[in-house]
């Protein structure tokens, strides 16, 4: 494992990072303990030290606690949380959620904690009002609180505004190949590593539509470079950020100790400048080809999820880029999935209702229902959305 120095506080931080939003779960908000244990354990014995959560994620925090206390880990590793500040309406607030956490994540400290999800500078103006920046001081003076800084899903022109909103630890960024002047971007990265922060990069493979999900034409470029250390999509996407000497540290959601090594394998050699300029110029040539897919910018964090009717909202996004990245028939196959169109209860894109709530949480700015309407259109044009019907009655005869 290859390890870059935090050039705030001189912390030694592993390269790659475990971001635990992805565990497996057996339930919405019942992450799998057994499994995240087993992760979290992989990670540890492939040398990452820093481990990502947050209030939000549902179970989360109380999963890895648990597993860290089990495994005898916390002592470890760098443990990252994040305040959910939207709801933080009063002073007292801010106590109130980090005691929770530290319950959660049974520990008497956050190495690295984050404003989470912040898209305007007037969301930290706002807490400013409260009185964060008093309170954040306080918590660094007992020792409860290493570092700290936020992640960022706002605009590119804006993000500068909030690096100089406060004297920031590091920061957290969207960043990969096909979102260079995405959000924070290539300018936003160079920005915050200039003003001397610490950058820490989520989002690498666009919720593995960089990987596996890639368009076939795509995956094809890639494998005629014949490159044995990047053997599949996903390396060629972690090797690209590596590439940055920017980069302190990039997140990756592994959702199995066979992710975690693989993802550490190409850990242990990419260096920034690695990458060939003809390998770059490969590069160019899947994000022209990705772009043409990349219809609905989804990455399935599931920040807009429950949905009030229902609707398997990543899915049917997911269902809807792949209809052009591998086919109008494997959307449509992937879009029976999501909608659980063979259980008597599908809950179809028309279902949705406007209501908006799905759209309030996105962080990628996602007009939801407007898109929803789209994936209805392209996925049951014509006699498609009968036969759907015609499925679901058949379903729900055969459930009762």
């Amino acid at each position: 494992m290859q390890y870059r120095i935090d050039p705030k506080r001189g912390t030694r931080i592993s390269a790659l990072g475990l971001g635990c939003m992805r565990f497996p779960a057996k339930a919405p908000g019942r992450p799998d303990l057994k499994a995240a244990e087993t992760i979290i354990a992989r990670a540890h014995e492939r040398g990452i030290n820093y481990l990502d959560t947050a209030y939000l994620y549902p179970g989360n925090e109380a999963c890895v606690g648990a597993a860290l206390e089990h495994l005898g880990l916390r002592d470890q590793v760098l443990l990252a949380t994040k305040l959910p500040h939207a709801s933080c309406k009063r002073p007292e607030d801010f106590d109130r959620f980090f005691s929770e956490q530290l319950r959660r994540l049974k520990t008497d400290h956050i190495d690295y904690y984050l404003m989470h999800n912040i898209t305007s500078p007037a969301q930290w103006e706002r807490l400013v009002a409260l009185g964060v920046e008093d309170w954040i001081a306080r918590q660094k003076a007992a020792g409860r609180i290493g570092a700290i800084g936020f992640s960022y899903h706002g605009s590119a022109g804006d993000f500068p505004i909030m690096l100089d909103a406060y004297d920031w630890d590091f920061c957290q960024i969207q960043y990969n190949y096909a979102n260079e002047r995405y959000q924070a971007g290539t300018a936003g990265l160079k920005e915050a590593a200039r003003r001397g922060l610490a950058v820490f990069v989520m989002e690498p493979l666009l919720g593995g539509r960089l990987a596996g999900k890639l368009p076939d034409a795509a995956q094809r470029v890639l494998a005629e470079a014949a490159d044995e250390r990047l053997s599949a999509p996903a390396s060629w996407g972690l090797a690209w950020v590596w590439d940055h000497p920017e980069v302190t540290m990039l997140l990756s959601g592994m959702a199995s100790p066979e992710q975690v090594d693989e993802n550490a394998r190409v850990a242990a050699w990419a260096e920034p400048g690695i990458l060939t300029p003809e390998q770059h110029e490969r590069i160019a040539r899947v994000v022209a080809i990705f772009e043409q897919s990349n219809r609905v910018p989804c990455t399935g964090c599931n920040y807009c999820m429950p949905c009030p009717q229902g609707i398997n909202i990543p899915g049917c996004f997911s269902a809807y880029n792949a209809s052009y990245a591998h086919g109008w028939f494997t959307g449509v196959a992937q879009y029976f999935t999501a909608s659980a169109i063979r259980s008597g209860r599908p809950r179809l894109a028309s279902n949705c209702v406007h209501c908006g709530a799905c759209k309030r949480h996105c962080p990628q700015h996602i007009d939801i229902p407007a898109r929803l309407e789209d994936v209805q259109h392209r996925l049951t044009p014509g006699p498609v959305g009968p036969l759907l019907a015609l499925m679901a009655r058949g379903g729900d005869k055969g459930g009762r």
